[in-house]
């Protein structure tokens, strides 16, 4: 669980380089991950 955890302030800290229109589809992707892998 803290895996995870550190998995998705990981990807939100390198979703914040991006740009603003990037970070919407990021964040999804980063929470399809985090579901298929909870599953």
């Amino acid at each position: 669980m803290k895996k995870l955890a550190v998995l998705l302030v990981l990807v939100l800290a390198l979703s914040a380089c991006n740009t603003l229109s990037g970070v919407g589809k990021d964040i999804e992707k980063a929470g399809e991950a985090i579901q298929k892998s909870a599953d």
